[in-house]
């Protein structure tokens, strides 16, 4: 069985990713074997799990999902390891929209038998803190808050304070970190700046992260925590879903610093589905991996890189190259912004006759579609959970059907072996996704 515990709060901000992060270096460095997880879609928070821990953070979204793999997902991911930290989504209670806490921090505790840390910003607090957790506390059912790790505390005679208000709920506290400890980590427009795109620095805040915890967090308490979870009965999640399509094709999926965003189960369902799965870097490879049938590309930052991309004018047309041959192409949200003919007015692949622009507004949440378009990926008809995040606009394509149809309006196009959306999809939870391209490569 493996040890496991949620680090949860009452709100975004009050240092989850500071907490989660630095618990798995911390642990990782004293020879535990530790697998990081991250609570809801979010792609940017797993990267710097991964550098901390050494393998690869993985998440847990019953909402894209559902609820029945969220049990064996874990199991997979932190198969062979000591322990496990789950890094949770805003606060302890926030769900999907309309939703109650389907999708929440506590939504996904409770199906891992999970006992929870909460981590709080004391900012200004004094024992009022007490009535916050107490609160949090009795208001979930099934939920089992087993400590408070305090942020941004501000001195000797503040923690004491806090402590003994902490005391007076009976709520134990494993940990102080001090407001002048905070290790920086720079963010744009969606988040954090992913790990690929500042690996030194980002290697040196986690190492700087480890230590912070290290020295401020009661480690042993915090295992003896993950430790009382009780057995979790789940099979582990596999990627093998039908027998393998022959002749191994090569399907590429693109990496590097303009698509970081990717799930690490899509690569692995790929990969058991028949293909040979090659990397490639837009920003620095010239030319698709030699015999490439295929490719897949997520999300990322394509904006902020839009001239290096432009630049790479030999990969691009052998993008469009691939497409006019009938190649398959699945691309998201990034990836549909790179087969545009342009991006902010630079040339991109031109795979669709469309054009994408940067607006100021945000388009965030989740999306209950249904395709419209026979595609490489899903028949019409088939019903998905997606997510959407990002502040671009897109003109229609001519010449394309549209991919997704839901409430709000309609998204994406198929052409051809193309199937392009702004919808971000979590392929565990449609596995017939990878099986289906890959086969369409023979």
């Amino acid at each position: 069985m493996v040890a496991r515990l949620v680090i949860a709060a009452p709100a975004s901000g009050h240092g989850k990713t500071t907490v989660a992060t630095g618990l798995l270096a911390a642990f990782a460095a004293r020879g535990e074997r530790v697998a990081p997880f991250k609570v809801g879609p979010d792609y940017i928070d797993p990267g710097y799990h991964a550098l901390a821990a050494g393998r690869p953070g993985r998440n847990l979204d019953p909402v894209l999902v559902g609820e029945d793999l969220v049990g064996p997902l874990f199991a997979h991911g932190s198969a062979g390891t000591d322990l496990a930290v789950v890094e949770g989504v805003m606060g302890l209670y926030d769900g999907r929209t309309g939703a109650g806490e389907f999708g929440s921090t506590a939504h996904v505790a409770r199906l891992l038998a999970a006992p929870v840390v909460l981590v709080v910003d004391a900012t200004a607090q004094a024992r009022s803190v007490a009535a916050l957790i107490h609160g949090f506390r009795t208001f979930g059912d099934g939920i089992h808050i087993a400590g408070a790790i305090l942020n941004r505390v501000g001195s000797d005679r503040h923690e004491q304070i806090l402590r003994d208000a902490c005391a007076e709920v009976g709520t134990p506290v494993l940990g102080v970190l001090r407001r002048h400890d905070a290790v920086a980590a720079p963010s744009r427009h969606l988040g954090l700046v992913p790990v690929v795109e500042r690996s030194a620095e980002a290697a040196a805040s986690v190492a700087a992260l480890a230590g912070l915890v290290a020295a401020s967090v009661d480690l042993d308490a915090v295992l003896a925590v993950a430790r009382a979870a009780p057995p979790l009965c789940a099979p582990p999640w596999t990627p093998a879903v039908a027998e393998p399509v022959a002749g191994a094709p090569v399907v590429a999926v693109a990496g590097g610093p303009a698509f970081s965003f990717g799930y690490a189960e899509t690569v692995e369902l790929l990969a058991a589905a028949g293909a040979q799965v090659a990397t490639v870097d837009p920003l620095r490879d010239e030319a698709l991996p030699a015999g490439a049938r295929a490719l897949v590309v997520g999300g990322g930052f394509p904006e902020v890189y839009a001239e290096q991309l432009c630049a790479n004018e030999p990969l691009r047309r052998e993008v469009a190259a691939l497409a006019a041959a009938g190649g398959a192409i699945a691309a998201e949200c990034a990836g549909l912004l790179w087969l545009c003919r342009t991006l902010d007015g630079r040339p991109m692949c031109g795979v669709l006759d469309a054009e994408a622009v940067m607006t100021p507004s945000l388009t965030l949440g989740y999306r209950d579609a249904v395709a419209l378009s026979d595609s490489v990926l899903a028949p019409a008809g088939t019903r998905v959970t997606g997510h959407e995040f990002h502040r671009t606009r897109v003109t229609p394509a001519t010449g394309a059907a549209p991919a997704w149809a839901w409430r709000e309006g309609r998204d994406g196009f198929v052409s051809g072996a193309v199937h392009a959306s702004y919808l971000h999809l979590h392929w565990a939870g449609h596995p017939g996704f990878a099986h289906r391209l890959v086969a369409s490569c023979v």
